[in-house]
């Protein structure tokens, strides 16, 4: 190598040394809120300062919370539940610095609790793994999952006669569904892949892969958005003409989160939701992810045929044109039309 060229390296690589060293570094400063480990309910007041153990001399600070402006106190009302991210803007003069911290949002109430009466019963095939359940144009569409049985199916839920049925490829492990301007929206589980059918013909137009989410558990809409959930305490907001998901709730109560949430229902304006492994539903308001109430049905398994595949209560549609919520489980012979009532 030429004594020029040892030359040029050296001096590219001191230049880089001092590059790095001339990085500014970050200041002792942290975020102080007024609450115990950072924990709050709605109806409080937040209370943020900055802890500055080495007196800097700070000429603003802005605070946001999951980037929307905040004031250094502020009054919880609405704001979505869960872990949340507070952010200080702190301006010293000749520099800015973002820090940040979390603080937990709970609900401030008591979930209510809700009864139900049967109306009427009809029957439901007793081998389909029901994973998700809706009515559209008065007939029942159901999602049914487990490998090498998962299908799409619309029936008449008077008869359980099946109208119109699509199986699924053996690699696939079926969800839930929901139907938004004739499209009919499918999950599966594991597969990052959701499928969308033409309701008519139940032709698959298209599928799409999930984003943060990693698996695909139940699917509602509120005739604008499709909310999905993955078997934590999130529920994604997907955009029906991207199908990304563009943000998400938190399921919390007043004392902390509920997970697997499961196949779910748009019903008044709340998200009605199984858990996976309870024979209950949640009533979830879905601008801020509040439990606000809770069903239990663990009744109705003891009033279908008690058999050795017989699983947990899986699958709630609402029918508009009888006002009244029907749900049955996982290979139960019978789907229980009721009325729910608070108590």
């Amino acid at each position: 190598m030429s004594t020029f060229k040892s030359l040029i390296l050296i001096a590219l690589s001191h230049l880089l040394i001092n590059c790095g060293d001339s990085k500014p570094k970050k200041n002792n400063v942290s975020i102080h809120t007024n609450a115990k480990d950072n924990v709050v309910k709605l109806g409080e007041t937040v209370k943020l300062s900055v802890n500055n153990p080495d007196n800097l001399e700070i000429s603003s600070i802005n605070y946001t919370l999951n980037g929307e402006s905040i004031n250094e106190s502020f009054h919880l009302n609405n704001q979505r539940l869960g872990i949340q991210t507070i952010t200080a803007t702190i301006d010293y003069g000749d520099l800015k610095e973002n820090i940040s911290t979390k603080i937990t949002i709970l609900n401030n109430e008591l979930p209510k609790i809700y009864g139900y009466k049967i109306i009427n019963e009809y029957p439901h095939d007793i081998t389909s793994y029901t994973q998700g359940l809706e009515f559209h144009n008065g007939e029942l569409y159901e999602s049914t999952g487990q490998y090498g049985e998962s299908k799409l199916r619309k029936v008449d839920y008077q008869t359980a006669e099946v109208l119109k049925n699509v199986d699924l490829t053996q690699q696939y492990f079926g969800e839930g569904l929901t139907i938004l301007n004739n499209n009919i929206y499918q999950l599966t589980w594991r597969e990052n892949t959701g499928f969308v059918y033409n309701t008519e013909t139940f032709e698959k137009t298209s599928s799409f892969k999930y984003g943060q989410s990693k698996e695909g558990w139940g699917i509602c809409n509120d005739g604008t958005t499709l909310y999905k959930s993955d078997g934590t305490e999130n529920i994604w907001l997907l955009n029906p003409k991207t199908l990304t998901e563009d943000s998400k709730l938190q399921v919390y109560t007043n004392r902390g989160k509920i997970t697997e949430i499961n196949e779910m229902e748009w019903i008044n304006g709340k998200i009605y939701a199984n858990r996976y492994q309870k024979n209950g539903v949640a009533i979830i308001n879905p601008k801020n992810g509040a439990v606000e109430g809770v069903i239990d049905f663990s009744p109705l398994h003891k009033l279908v045929t008690q058999h050795q595949g017989l699983d947990v209560l899986n699958g709630i549609a609402y029918n508009p044109a009888t006002k009244t919520i029907f749900v049955t489980g996982k290979r139960w012979d019978k789907l229980f039309e009721v009325e729910v009532f608070e108590k």
